[in-house]
């Protein structure tokens, strides 16, 4: 009865504070006394409560209780399902007070918030950039260490993030977690589905100030610009080649590293890149999803489909500078090209 009413008639003799049951009590006590009377057996980690211990032991026996009715994931703990959970509802009950951003995590919140503060209370002590989190200078420091800790269990690639390591797994798995309600789309990454949401929503609020070209967000304007300016800012630290974009970069390195993470199951051949994974499967599939608009012949790629239109346009834009005839594509040009090669050949010097 003394829980319902609200009292708390238990009182620690040390700090006076006050607990509502015998129980609490006792477990408080243990923070004065130091003691640590429950060890793990597997990694001899010792705890000062007997459930703090319990709750320990699920990340040694892998057992994983909680799962989600939604997507079927299992998880360690409740609270961890929790906090899934909120990615199927969309809830996101922590508000910002500043700018009214809201977030399904109360860490979430806190880190958030030192964006208005402009707190970053952690340094790298090799090159001195500021942090905003303790787990944003771990990141960091490991791009002085060169330590990769987290291993892809299907390829063996190693990651210096675990982050890293979730995005590659998921190349994998194939796992699309986030649906398009307007298109079917599916994304690996809620953000992916709310950037595309505004094609639908939005349009496309950013324009380009030389072409006009418009844009649904603004990191596209963004590396649309490079077009006009030429800027290549991300760089090869082997060949030293330069980059518009960091995905184009680390497509490249695979030339370097040999990495082929795309793998075809028909004939076990691999890619380096997924565009060019998703044209070699058409080999197997027949699928063939460009139509010429014209006659509505089918190709299996885009390429080609533009070589065949210029048939119906009559456009002939590669000339042989010999006879001045003409083709309608570069590879017909070089091919005509063998006859003047031949002629000359044969030609006796004078």
């Amino acid at each position: 009865m003394r829980v319902h009413k609200g009292k708390k008639c238990y009182q620690c003799s040390v700090c006076l504070r006050e607990f509502k049951t015998n129980v609490n009590l006792i477990n408080h006590k243990e923070t004065h006394r130091g003691n640590r009377s429950y060890q793990c057996s597997e990694c001899l980690k010792d705890f000062k409560q007997r459930s703090y211990l319990v709750q320990h032991m699920k990340v040694h026996s892998k057992e994983k209780p909680f799962q989600c009715k939604e997507c079927l994931k299992s998880f360690k703990h409740r609270s961890y399902l929790v906090l899934h959970l909120r990615i199927h509802t969309g809830e996101k009950p922590y508000q910002c007070s500043e700018c009214f951003k809201s977030f399904s995590q109360h860490s979430h919140l806190l880190k958030h918030k030192k964006v208005h503060t402009r707190e970053r209370p952690y340094q790298c002590l090799e090159c001195e950039k500021d942090f905003t989190d303790k787990s944003g200078l771990g990141r960091h420091m490991r791009v002085h260490t060169g330590e990769r800790s987290f291993q892809c269990s299907e390829c063996g690639k190693d990651f210096s993030d675990k982050s890293d390591l979730v995005r590659h797994v998921k190349i994998h798995s194939k796992e699309k977690l986030y649906r398009c309600t307007e298109c079917n789309k599916e994304f690996n990454y809620k953000s992916g589905l709310v950037k595309h949401t505004r094609c639908h929503t939005e349009g496309k609020p950013y324009k380009c100030s030389i072409c006009l070209k418009d844009f649904s967000q603004r990191s596209y304007l963004v590396q649309h610009m490079r077009v006009h300016t030429g800027e290549r800012p991300y760089h090869c630290s082997v060949c030293l080649k330069d980059f518009k974009r960091n995905s184009q970069l680390e497509i490249h390195k695979r030339v370097h590293t040999g990495e082929r993470p795309y793998q075809c199951a028909e004939c076990q051949k691999g890619f380096s890149d997924k565009s060019n994974f998703v044209r070699h499967m058409r080999v197997h599939t027949g699928e063939k999803p460009y139509q010429c608009s014209e006659c509505f012949k089918y190709f299996s790629q885009h390429s080609h489909l533009l070589l065949h239109m210029k048939g119906h346009k009559s456009e002939s834009p590669y000339h042989c500078s010999d006879c001045l005839l003409d083709f309608s594509s570069n590879s017909e040009l070089l091919i005509h090209m063998r006859v003047h090669i031949r002629e000359k050949s044969k030609t006796p010097l004078t």
